[in-house]
């Protein structure tokens, strides 16, 4: 379900639309929760958690707080650059780098967010929650801390050509 704005560069996706309640003195009073990722498809990815009580004005402004929340991934050509796992509460997410022309192999909120990423052969395993909103996280987390293999040869000292071997 993407969205694209004319006047965005960004890449919209709605993962998950859920009816939320409160309950207080007079009875239960009905609300929309939307979980929305957007992305540029080059590498820069965002989250956003937005509450109304109509489902397009809690889209919107979950499309306001995705883009406040921005973070740009290294890409490895249309991948990632190396295996990882995204923690964030109980969800946990595998990453693995794939051959081109594998695609993306994952389950929904996992590809929405690769999807949006512009990440085009991974694959993926959701390990434990299937939570949208836990797993959407940990996504991000394992992306967020993936390193380049430039940035890793800075660190150790050496040049990117021994860091590939």
């Amino acid at each position: 379900m993407a969205r694209p704005e004319n006047n965005s560069e960004f890449i919209e996706k709605v993962v998950s639309i859920r009816r939320v309640s409160k309950t207080v003195k007079g009875g239960r009073i009905m609300k929309f929760s939307a979980l929305v990722v957007v992305g540029d498809g080059k590498g820069t990815i965002g989250f956003g958690l937005g509450k109304s009580g109509e489902v397009p004005d809690a889209i919107r402004k979950g499309i306001d707080d995705a883009k406040k929340n921005l973070i740009k991934i290294p890409l490895r050509g249309t991948t990632i650059p190396h295996e990882n796992i995204g923690i964030y509460g109980a969800g946990r997410v595998l990453l693995k780098p794939a051959a081109p022309g594998t695609g993306v192999i994952a389950g929904g909120p996992v590809r929405a967010v690769l999807e949006v990423a512009g990440v085009k052969d991974i694959r993926t395993k959701s390990l434990r929650s299937n939570n949208p909103c836990n797993v959407v996280r940990a996504t991000f987390n394992g992306l967020s801390t993936c390193i380049s293999a430039k940035e890793a040869a800075a660190k150790r000292g050496k040049t990117v050509k021994e860091i590939l071997g």
